[in-house]
């Protein structure tokens, strides 16, 4: 069988990580958590004029472990940090936080990993309307990149596709 490059790559980075870390750390927080986490993003994204990010996922969901590994790369990384105040929202095994996925438009019933993006002020930007991150294994790690640079805030003095300002 010959299988795609990066779904190879994804996979030995999975297997690597484990079920429930990227990195050595665990990604999804109790869901408990995220309303706290939502409301420090919002405030830490109004201080520094980025925009949030929400990924709804679970420790138990592998592509959700393959979008992280993806978001953190030596590519990505740079681009998350200087634009976005990321938070990971854990849906539980899709009996958690369901109003926050409600309230910013989230699919659950297409799987996740999912993702929505928020002005600094808490208003809704994008919220995946598809299954586009579902399977990771099967996406370019630059359509993460892609993604990073279309929906980070533009900067006074900067254009939308520079991936630095």
């Amino acid at each position: 069988m010959n299988l795609p490059r990066h779904f190879l790559v994804a996979a030995s980075l999975l297997l690597a990580a484990g079920p429930v870390s990227s990195a050595g750390r665990v990604i999804y927080p109790d869901p408990s958590v995220a309303k706290v986490q939502l409301a420090a993003a919002l405030k830490t994204a109004t201080a520094t004029h980025k925009r949030v990010l929400l990924d709804f996922g679970g420790n138990w969901c592998s592509d959700c472990v393959v979008l992280d590994i993806y978001m953190h790369n030596a590519e990505n990384l740079p681009i998350l940090q200087a634009n976005y105040v990321l938070v990971h929202v854990n849906v539980g095994r899709y009996d958690a936080n369901l109003d926050l996925a409600k309230r910013y438009r989230i699919p659950l019933k297409l799987g996740v990993p999912a993702l929505a993006v928020l002005s600094s002020h808490g208003s809704l930007i994008y919220s995946q309307e598809h299954a586009q991150f579902e399977k990771m294994g099967r996406v370019e790690p630059g359509a993460v990149t892609e993604f990073l640079i279309r929906w980070k805030p533009i900067k006074p003095g900067c254009s939308a596709v520079m991936v630095s300002c």
